[in-house]
């Protein structure tokens, strides 16, 4: 598990060099004008017609979507850096939307796996996104129970980034799940995993309190 989490992060680390870069690029074309704000909402608003067609199991170009304005979850906190922006009011927008995504596409999943004639499967959306919210709630919690506590940059990440279940990977096996036609299968792999990650979270923040 801790190697597969390795390898996650370098290929996270790799993508958001990437969009980094291109952050600064599409900074300079437009001269500053894309704001990172911006570029939240966007990515929040296209995330209600990916919800619908995940919903009318239109899998596969729901997929696509979801990876182009995934993306914009990079994009936005890339821009700031680079204007200079980032600040508490952003990461608490960030966060916020993220949450909103989430909802709405568990709700299209459940909706789908309910008319595609696996309904028993829906409660497993509503799970997945129960565990998912609960796995971001610890965090946030967790990051005000433990504030002004002196921890280094690597206990920080450690403390609060603790499990596999990330955001940006369980957005990764739902993309799985609709090009693969598993979603069933994808919603109840992140309800179990994300409900241990979130214990597992749950127990590290315990520990440094």
């Amino acid at each position: 598990m801790k190697y597969i989490s390795e390898v996650i992060s370098v290929i996270r680390d790799i993508v958001r060099n990437i969009i980094f870069q291109f952050a600064k690029k599409l900074n300079k074309i437009t001269d500053g004008n894309v704001t990172p704000n911006s570029v939240t909402y966007t990515s929040l608003f296209f995330h209600i017609p990916i919800a619908v067609l995940i919903g009318l199991e239109y899998n596969v170009l729901g997929a696509v979507l979801l990876i182009v304005f995934g993306l914009f979850d990079s994009l936005d906190g890339a821009l700031a850096r680079i204007q200079k922006k980032a600040n508490d009011k952003g990461m608490l927008l960030d966060a916020s939307t993220d949450r909103m995504k989430e909802v709405l596409l568990y709700s299209g999943a459940a909706y789908a796996l309910i008319n595609s004639g696996d309904p028993n499967y829906a409660v497993w959306a509503v799970g997945a996104c129960g565990a998912s919210l609960l796995v971001s709630y610890i965090k946030a919690k967790g990051e005000t129970a433990i504030a002004g506590k002196k921890l280094s940059a690597n206990e920080i990440n450690k403390v609060f980034n603790d499990g596999i279940m990330r955001f940006e990977i369980r957005m990764a096996v739902l993309i799985i799940g609709l090009f693969t036609d598993q979603l069933k299968y994808a919603v109840v792999f992140i309800a179990i995993t994300s409900t241990f990650t979130a214990i597992g979270r749950l127990i590290t923040i315990t520990r440094r309190l």
